[in-house]
C-alpha cells in the first residue's frame, strides 16, 4: 500500500497526568528516560518526554486525567512535511481540530503540528520536528 501521505512513524502517545513527577517516576522505574521536559505556556502545562526504545511517551499535567482504562489522550505521527500533510487532510474533510498548524518550542528547532478526530472521537497528531 502506498504511504500517501508521508507518515514516516510513531512520534508519541499523549498522557494527561494529575501529577507529572509521580508519572515521570513510574515509567523511569519501568526503564524509561526522561527525553525532554519542558512547560507549554499556552496550555499552561507541565510536559515531560519519556522514551525507552523506540517508544515515546508525552506526559503532561493538566489535571484532567480520566484515571481510568482509556487514559491515553492522542497518538501522534511523525511526518516528513507538516504543510503538505495538512492540505492533504483539509481536502480529504477530515475534522481538524486544531487551529490549524500550531508551533511548540519543544525540541532543538520546535515542532509544527496539527490534531484531526477518528472515528471514535480519539485524538489523531501529526507532528514534524523542525
Amino acid at each position: 500500500m502506498k504511504n500517501k501521505y508521508g507518515i514516516v512513524g510513531v512520534a508519541h502517545v499523549g498522557l494527561p497526568t494529575n501529577d507529572l513527577q509521580k508519572t515521570v517516576e513510574f515509567y523511569k522505574s519501568l526503564g524509561f528516560e526522561v527525553i525532554m521536559q519542558s512547560y507549554n505556556e499556552k496550555a499552561g502545562e507541565k510536559v515531560a518526554f519519556l522514551q525507552i526504545k523506540n517508544y515515546c511517551i508525552e506526559t503532561f499535567e493538566n489535571g484532567q486525567a480520566a484515571m481510568s482504562d482509556g487514559a491515553y489522550q492522542h497518538v501522534a505521527l511523525d511526518v516528513e512535511d507538516i504543510e503538505s500533510m495538512y492540505q492533504k487532510i483539509c481536502n480529504e474533510k477530515y475534522k481538524v481540530i486544531t487551529d490549524g498548524i500550531e508551533e511548540l518550542p519543544f525540541w532543538e528547532n520546535g515542532v509544527k503540528f496539527f490534531m484531526i478526530k477518528g472515528p471514535n472521537e480519539e485524538r489523531i497528531e501529526f507532528c514534524q520536528k523542525l
